[in-house]
């Protein structure tokens, strides 16, 4: 795993192998982040990273000079090695949550300019991770939200629905908040 943009660009950051987690690959996330270079102005940004496990993508969005970005997972070794990774390389930009993301989003009261999602693949109610995003209000207007899953889950029925793009077996649905 490796950090593709920004000022960490190249650096290698390597995980525990204990982690209850898998993480984007570097196809997948070089394949994201070039669709958000065209989409997004990356300073400025505020971030809620939901089921984050290494903080991979939270730190991906700090090189690339993110404001503030929030890494929500329940596992305890995950968000430590955020952290400390985060420290390790002077990043202090990255805030930490021990959380269930369901009960995270439904008391949640924050708003982000983006919001992105990783949960399990085979997690059965991924869809609610949208439903409570939209139905908490926790997107900023012209906000996006991405969320990770697998080619069996099928998200473009869903509300702000714009687009799914597909890396091999990772895929990324994209919502946006629509500005009223």
């Amino acid at each position: 795993m490796r950090i593709i943009g920004g000022i960490y660009k190249g650096k290698q950051i390597i995980a525990p192998k204990n982690l209850p987690v898998r993480p984007t690959t570097d196809f997948a996330k070089e394949g994201l982040f070039n669709i958000l270079n065209h989409k997004i102005d990356f300073e400025d940004l505020t971030v809620l990273d939901l089921f984050c496990g290494t903080g991979n993508i939270s730190l991906e969005f700090a090189s690339r000079g993110a404001q503030k970005i929030h890494a929500v997972d329940k596992h305890s070794p995950c968000l430590y090695f955020l952290k400390d990774t985060a420290k390790a390389l002077k990043i202090n930009t990255i805030f930490t949550d021990r959380a269930d993301v369901f009960k995270y989003l439904e008391k949640s009261h924050s708003t982000f300019d983006l919001i992105f999602a990783d949960p399990p693949y085979e997690l059965e109610n991924i869809a609610m991770i949208h439903d409570l995003v939209f139905k908490q209000q926790l997107l900023n207007e012209g906000g996006l939200l991405i969320i990770e899953h697998g080619p069996k889950t099928d998200l473009s029925t869903k509300k702000n629905y714009v687009e799914t793009r597909k890396y091999g077996n990772v895929h990324f649905s994209f919502f946006n908040q629509s500005e009223d």
